[in-house]
Order: structure tokens, then C-alpha cells, then sequence
């Protein structure tokens, strides 16, 4: 089983989009959250499963989808660390991935 380590820029990425969310609907924000921390969760049992970014197809990164957002993370020594969430909608850019090393 691998430990997952939610680094303090992917926490405030997911705050910020269940804020947002909340703005309109409470309740919604609430269950989006629960229903992605209970996804990032199956990473400690299958952390292979996500599937590799297309735009970075030679990286370490693997990313998981939970609508409207992806969960980008890498494994390192049978841990897995949770870098960004991203809304779906919205350009990767790498600089948010290389700054959470």
C-alpha cells in the first residue's frame, strides 16, 4: 500500500476550486470534495492507475480525473505525492507541476 501526500499547492488548488464552487451551491462543493479526496484515496491501493498526461507523455507525472478536474501526481519510492488539481477546462502548464518538486 502507498502512503499519499497532498502537497500545500495541490491542498490550495482543490480549496480554491471548492470555493469557487461554493459561491453558487454549497452542497455541490461539498460532495465534488468528498468525491475526489475518496478517488485520490484508491491511489494508495492502485497507484499506477491514473493515467500519463498527453501533454506530457515523457514525465513521471500521472494525472486521475474526477469532473470537473484532474489530479496530477508521481510516485517516488512507493509514495504517492498529489502536486495539482487542475479544472478540466484549463491549460496545463507545466511550471505548476516542476515547482511542487
Amino acid at each position: 500500500m502507498a502512503k499519499v501526500i497532498w502537497l500545500e499547492p495541490a491542498s490550495d488548488d482543490l480549496e480554491e476550486i471548492a470555493d469557487y464552487i461554493s459561491l453558487d451551491n454549497p452542497d455541490a462543493a461539498s460532495r465534488f470534495t468528498v468525491r475526489l479526496l475518496k478517488h485520490v484515496r484508491q491511489l494508495a491501493d492502485h497507484p499506477k492507475s491514473g493515467s500519463i498526461p498527453p501533454e506530457l507523455p515523457d514525465s513521471q507525472y500521472r494525472q486521475i480525473v474526477e469532473p470537473p478536474c484532474r489530479i496530477f501526481y508521481r510516485i517516488e519510492q512507493g509514495t504517492v505525492f498529489i502536486v495539482h488539481v487542475l479544472r478540466s477546462e484549463r491549460l496545463l502548464r507545466t511550471s505548476y507541476l516542476e515547482d511542487s518538486e
